[in-house]
């Protein structure tokens, strides 16, 4: 099979449109995946906050039940208050639960279980009037009636089935997310072998046509050396074809691995051209008026530049996305190196790198307390607090002396941190959609492609923590940030 120059330039473009389709498939494909992971993540997160959500009724219905037998034997005002505190904590939890819950099922065991807990509710305040009114012999009674007893064991063996239910399934969402992380890896190495074929089927192509060339020359040899002529046109032809190899090399070699770089390069040449007709054509009327149309003029003069700066702008755009999914992935493939981390001087080497844009605004950062200390990886946690005080500092409201106030508490076996701010503020509707992949809220007067905070929820869940917004349009935002005081390896959803 012989290769003309046809049927070459045609591979070779074939080849560079293959290429160039696999790369955008490749990355639309690898969005709408992250995507979905995100979305599974959320799903996940809710399982979690159900769970904790009924940890937390049943430890405060317990705390409440110990309150009473406390204030039962010695009638203290410690006793008293820790009992409403925890009665109120309780109903507290068991209304979260009901806002939290979707499934049916789970709804009707809710149900019981607001059922019991009335009951029990009302038993333990007869007992603890009879107690404050002095009739300790009547309220003990009520203590130990049986259906009493009987009411607290059912509330404990229905909340253990809530759980168990949310544990089936945050399961089948761990395998969820699993699946879509598989269908990503799937993907990018399907664009990747893709790729891998079009650079044989193009390295072929070339050595066939080297092969095609170099019997082209032996040919030469033989001619008779009269007909210089020939002789003379055939090596024409030959040089020409050599000048096309040289430029279809350099295709394949550039464009093909990095086609977006040279549609940038390729569109600065386009401006520069624009620039050169725009001063020719500015300076026509003084020395030829009336020779350039109008139609030519306004094409020239404004169609070319705005069509040459859509296609920058979006190859730009097109090789930020990929980049930054690029580096998301490298990020999750990072082994976690825990360690004692003191927080205050870790919080101090962030802020002191943000010095500059804090005085470029007139704002400041302010540590209210000693931080808990945390063992974790020091290059995640100062990767999440960075992008959080970053976002806090690029979006404070130029209208007001701007605030950041970090504090943090260990609440059991977790680190409580928030980054306080008296910004712009964030709808309430946003959220959660601020978190997604490529997603920004508010007006678009700042730099970025709404990676920061996806990437630092991604991080929050690999480290075994979590990252909610609690904010009001106009007045500021709270970014809260649950991480273990110890950190115990990564979990299924990293």
């Amino acid at each position: 099979m012989n290769l003309t120059d046809r049927t070459f330039n045609r591979l070779v473009l074939t080849a560079l449109a293959v290429g160039f389709a696999a790369l955008t498939a490749a990355g639309a494909m690898a969005v709408w995946t992250v995507s979905r992971n995100q979305d599974h993540a959320q799903l996940i997160e809710h399982a979690y906050q159900v769970n904790a959500t009924i940890g937390r009724y049943q430890i405060q219905l317990e705390r409440a039940e110990t309150a009473r037998r406390g204030y039962l034997l010695d009638q203290s005002d410690l006793f008293e208050s820790e009992y409403e505190a925890s009665t109120g904590a309780a109903k507290e939890a068991l209304d979260g639960l009901q806002s939290l819950i979707r499934d049916p099922r789970q709804n009707q065991r809710h149900a019981r279980l607001r059922a019991l807990t009335r009951l029990e509710l009302a038993a333990m305040g007869q007992s603890m009037r009879l107690a404050r009114l002095g009739d300790l012999g009547r309220a003990q009674a009520i203590f130990d009636e049986e259906q009493s007893v009987r009411a607290l064991f059912a509330i404990r063996a229905l909340s253990e089935q809530m759980t168990s239910a949310q544990d089936v399934l945050l399961a089948q969402r761990n395998v969820n997310e699993k699946a879509s992380l598989l269908l990503l890896y799937l993907v990018l190495g399907g664009a990747g072998l893709l790729l891998l074929l079009v650079g044989l089927g193009s390295a072929w192509a070339i050595r066939r046509y080297f092969a095609d060339l170099a019997s082209s020359r032996d040919a030469l040899r033989d001619l008779n050396a009269s007909l210089e002529g020939a002789v003379t046109e055939r090596t024409a032809d030959l040089q020409r074809a050599n000048d096309e190899i040289q430029r279809f090399a350099y295709i394949i070699s550039h464009d093909l691995r990095a086609p977006l770089v040279n549609i940038m390069g390729f569109t600065a040449e386009l401006e520069s051209a624009t620039r050169l007709i725009n001063a020719h054509f500015t300076s026509a009327p003084d020395h030829s008026p009336g020779e350039v149309p109008g139609p030519v003029r306004l094409a020239a003069c404004e169609d070319l530049p705005e069509a040459t700066g859509f296609i920058r702008s979006s190859a730009q755009k097109m090789d930020r996305l990929i980049n930054a999914i690029l580096r998301l992935s490298r990020e999750g493939r990072r082994s976690l190196n825990p360690e004692p981390l003191p927080m205050n001087p870790l919080v101090k080497t962030v802020t002191d790198s943000l010095e500059h844009r804090l005085g470029e605004r007139g704002a400041t950062i302010e540590v209210e307390q000693a931080l808990p200390e945390i063992v974790n990886d020091r290059v995640a946690v100062e990767q999440l607090f960075s992008n959080l005080l970053e976002n806090a500092v690029k979006y404070l409201d130029p209208a007001r002396a701007g605030k950041i106030v970090v504090r943090g508490e260990q609440r059991g076996n977790r680190a409580i941190f928030e980054i306080i701010d008296n910004g712009r503020g964030i709808d309430p509707r946003d959220h959660q959609r601020i978190f997604d992949l490529f997603r920004r809220s508010g007006a678009q007067d700042q730099a970025g492609e709404g990676i920061g905070l996806a990437h630092a929820r991604a991080l929050a869940y690999r480290l075994g923590g979590t990252i909610t917004c609690d904010s009001t349009l106009g007045e500021g935002a709270t970014f809260s940030l649950n991480l273990p005081a110890v950190y115990a390896g990564e979990r299924i959803e990293s």
